[in-house]
């Protein structure tokens, strides 16, 4: 396995019980709708003042008949049991002093779990989720989840943007309002964007996968078929995390249609000859290190995904405190926080994040990923991509990248390198990613 396909592999979480009903039919889509209308844009923008959805239901574009209307709507019943199951949660012991050295700690763990059953409102979640029209989607054999936003300009440019592990849908969220309408959040009109906002398959919504073989790649190729599906045979593509591999695969296998990609993570090995690493700066050799602390230090859980994700699944389906924990101890490390997750990103937001995962069932099919993805020929972003390129860097990423070893196998035309931020762009900076999307795309469109 090369440094580059272990710097990939990522991490899953939970695996439970999917029972979420899903509305078909346009006339149920349609009476949902007017449901939706009658709930106060105020109430929401109590949970996130930032997201602005005023208007955002009717911004709906589809053109096939393949295409059906979604609604999340978690039975209460899988709401009591994750409560349940929290409350029941038996507590593994701890050494004293130890911090986050050997992985997440008890004590705070053990308040996050609390809140989490007695706090956390998911149905004020759902219903914000549900603000924005989703939709799914048969391709090549899965189901595909997303949500889908034109914006008020006609003339907007069509975007996909793809969350890796352990993100979901929820990444993009405070991003939409922005990207759709930029005119209405402070910005210039030409910047619009009609945002397309997918969950891969084996993740949240889109559910478990059925067969084997949904690799990162196979996900681009249903990423240009759903784009297809909307009517876009012009558009760009971003992403992090898994979302970048993907997005830069999506750019490769439909060419001519990918006008750009842009990614807020882009593994670049470093090179195996010593030779190669010479006259690095000291920016440069601080993130070589980093990297390879990544490949002593950091990968076990990708490892375990990539070799055995079944065996882990049955732990992660049982206990939502293990999953909690699985989750969140990357929104540490991964993230430019001081001491607490919390200190890079909305508790709300993330365990929002961490509740999607519980609730679909999908730990065992999201590790899957991992696992066809480290097959040969299954890892999206192995090949050059003549495609033009936007990359952003943030301090705080797992391993940030260098550029002379990005360009090996990357059109580069855009870098910009920015002084706070992690893995969770979207979530931590969402004002720094939207700008520097904003500016890359503009040669574009």
């Amino acid at each position: 396995m090369t440094g580059a396909s272990r710097f990939l592999i990522g991490l899953v979480t939970c695996f439970a019980t999917q029972r979420l009903r899903v509305l078909k039919g346009r006339e149920q889509h349609e009476s949902t709708a007017m449901l939706l209308g009658r709930a106060s844009d105020e109430a929401f923008s109590k949970v996130w003042p930032d997201l602005n959805v005023s208007g955002v239901r009717t911004l709906v574009g589809v053109t096939s008949d393949d295409i059906q209307p979604f609604t999340i709507n978690i039975p209460q019943a899988d709401l009591d049991d994750l409560h349940d199951r929290l409350a029941r949660t038996r507590w593994p012991d701890e050494l004293p002093g130890v911090g986050w050295d050997y992985g997440i700690p008890l004590t705070y763990v053990k308040e996050l779990a609390e809140y989490w059953r007695i706090g956390y409102d998911w149905r004020a979640h759902e219903a914000w989720l549900n603000k924005i029209p989703q939709f799914t989607t048969t391709i090549d054999g899965a189901n595909v989840h997303f949500m889908h936003v034109r914006s008020p300009r006609p003339d907007a440019l069509p975007l996909i943007l793809t969350h890796g592990w352990p993100g979901s849908i929820v990444e993009f969220m405070n991003m939409i309002g922005p990207l759709t309408d930029p005119a209405g959040h402070g910005g210039d009109p030409a910047d619009a964007f009609h945002v397309v906002i997918p969950s891969i398959p084996g993740y949240g919504f889109s559910g478990p996968t059925h067969e084997t073989g949904w690799s990162s790649r196979r996900v681009a190729a249903a990423w240009a078929e759903l784009m297809s599906r909307l009517g876009y045979e012009r558009y760009g593509a971003q992403g992090g995390d898994w979302g970048a591999g993907i997005s830069r695969e999506l750019g490769r296998l439909a060419q001519g249609r990918v006008v750009g990609v842009h990614v807020n993570m882009l593994p670049s090995a470093p090179p195996e000859d010593p030779a190669d690493l010479a006259g690095l700066t000291e920016t440069e050799q601080a993130r070589v290190q980093m990297f390879a602390r990544f490949r002593t230090e950091g990968v076990g859980y990708g490892m375990i995904q990539s070799t055995r994700p079944q065996t882990l699944a049955y732990a992660l389906a049982d206990s939502p405190s293990g999953q909690l924990a699985w989750i969140v101890e990357k929104f540490k490390e991964w993230t430019d926080s001081t001491q607490w997750p919390e200190d890079a990103v909305d508790r709300d937001l993330m365990l929002t994040n961490v509740t999607i995962y519980w609730l679909t069932g999908t730990a065992g099919s999201s590790a899957r990923l991992y696992y066809e993805s480290a097959k040969p020929g299954g890892r999206a972003g192995s090949q050059p991509s003549p495609v033009p390129t936007g990359v952003a860097v943030f301090p705080r990423e797992i391993a940030p990248a260098v550029r002379r070893f990005a360009e090996r196998t990357n059109n580069i035309v855009h870098w910009s390198e920015f002084d706070r931020g992690g893995h969770f762009a979207a979530l931590e900076v969402p004002d720094l990613l939207l700008g520097d999307v904003r500016e890359f795309f503009r040669g574009y469109r």
